[in-house]
């Protein structure tokens, strides 16, 4: 795999930020700074490896390409330094010769020429920035060394099996007929309401909903140090791109028109921006966050038959869990952001197993990724209910997310990482099949009655 261990600003991105009076943070200029994923130093000085992370992705963008755009805008870059050096020093000359009532007219013409070649250059450079940028936002983040290598989810690595798998002394129902004969889901008015793949939770569902939902955030906020937000569940292009939905996943969004605005696929997405285009302090490092939203997926020609129910629907809820930290702590972090998914499942008493994503199937932001798979027994298979993903600095530069680790020290980007704690539909899922009982009565996980108010559904 490629380690990205070594990781530099792109000189064209830096920029000089002021510590705004009062103020905590240093707020970059969002109008100025150019998002981009890797560092262009190192595409530039690693090509093969850089082609080889994409590959292993499934990418095929040439970096080759992009060498061949930054080799000519630094060479126009280059030249146009030398003809604007050429520039000055014919100017001081002409103002010599002037004040000396000697003939400028050939120096003057020179000067001409120069400012024309310099808007032709100053052309070129934007264009081929545009160009560098564009394809700079379509790469994706480069697989972690230790990733195992593999082509798709087939090629995923089990690496743990926790809790107890349920027996049962009758054939265990699907959640979609728990539901239906005990009230609580409703799919036919969902779909009334607004179309295919809606539901609505009703009565002792909405309450089973909202009590695991309670009970996530309570215990990522009281046992794991996070600080609970509550976001806008609408964000700007800005925030999207900054955590890799955009460009690449634009037809994926629920998208506003009038306003340019996006229903969010995830917490993920508003909370990691949060810091977008700071510099924090490195005293406040790490930084915790824990958040519920709804989101929303459209997720085009990914329904079917093997996702009836509510396994996949275009609106869920999720407790999601975000970190921002110090890059040579985010591997540590990541271990620890996947043991307190780990515990709310340990928690519900529910068997679920643990999975090493392989580079093929790695999400786009992420150079490293578990993913925490719930059994359902009713459907006989095993559910996703969390990823908890290191993105490493690939996020970070695309938000302008920096840190000083002493006043006087230079800004550096960030790690941020992200983990599922867990998403709802399929928590429930895992809860209704797994607690089921031979009368069809569901009885209630210990560790939620309190929230729930009841031992049996």
């Amino acid at each position: 795999m490629i380690s990205l261990a070594v990781r530099r600003p792109w000189a064209a991105l830096n920029m000089l930020l002021t510590l705004a009076a009062g103020s905590q943070y240093c707020i970059a200029p969002l109008l100025e700074w150019k998002t981009t994923m890797l560092d262009i130093k190192l595409i530039r000085e690693n090509p093969e490896a850089a082609q080889k992370g994409i590959a292993l992705k499934g990418s095929n963008i040439d970096i080759g390409e992009i060498i061949g755009i930054d080799t000519s805008r630094r060479a126009n870059l280059t030249r146009a330094d030398e003809i604007k050096k050429e520039r000055n020093d014919l100017s001081r000359e002409i103002g010599r010769r002037l004040k000396a009532n000697q003939d400028a007219a050939g120096l003057m013409e020179r000067v001409r020429v120069i400012g024309e070649e310099i808007k032709s250059l100053d052309s070129r450079i934007s264009a081929a920035e545009t160009a560098l940028h564009e394809r700079l936002l379509m790469l994706p983040n480069l697989p972690h060394e230790s990733v195992p290598h593999g082509r798709d989810e087939s090629d995923n690595v089990v690496i743990a099996e926790r809790g107890t798998k349920p027996a049962f002394d009758f054939e265990p129902k699907p959640h979609w007929e728990i539901a239906e004969r005990l009230g609580i889901i409703d799919f036919t008015r969902g779909t009334k309401l607004t179309g295919s793949n809606f539901m609505v939770y009703a009565g002792a569902g909405a309450r089973l909903q909202r009590a695991l939902i309670n009970f996530m955030l309570d215990m990522h906020t009281s046992q794991h140090g996070f600080r609970e937000i509550y976001p806008p569940f609408l964000v700007n292009r800005e925030t999207l791109t900054g955590t890799g939905q955009l460009p690449k996943f634009e037809d994926d969004a629920y998208r506003i028109e009038s306003d340019d605005l996006f229903l969010i696929p995830t917490a993920e997405v508003p909370v990691t921006n949060l810091h977008r285009g700071e510099i924090i302090p490195g005293q406040e490092l790490p930084i915790y966050y824990a958040a519920f939203t709804p989101c929303f997926r459209r997720e085009a020609g990914s329904y079917g038959k093997e996702n009836r129910g509510i396994t996949r629907i275009h609106q869920f809820d999720k407790v999601e869990m975000v970190k921002i930290v110090r890059p040579e702590d985010s591997y540590a972090e990541l271990e620890t952001l996947r043991s307190a998914a780990e515990d709310v499942l340990r928690a519900l008493e529910l068997h679920y197993r643990v999975v090493e994503i392989c580079a093929g199937d790695l999400g786009f932001s992420n150079a490293k990724q578990y993913d925490l798979e719930v059994w359902a027994p009713g459907m006989g298979r095993y559910l996703e209910v969390s990823s908890c993903s290191n993105t490493e600095d690939f996020q970070a530069r695309r938000a302008g997310i920096r840190f000083r680790r002493t006043p006087a020290s230079k800004p550096e980007f960030a790690h941020t990482l992200n983990g599922s704690g867990l998403a709802l539909p399929r928590t429930m899922i895992a809860v209704l099949e797994t607690c089921q009982q031979a009368d069809g009565t569901v009885r209630i996980p210990g560790a939620l009655r309190t929230i729930f108010g009841r031992d049996i559904l």
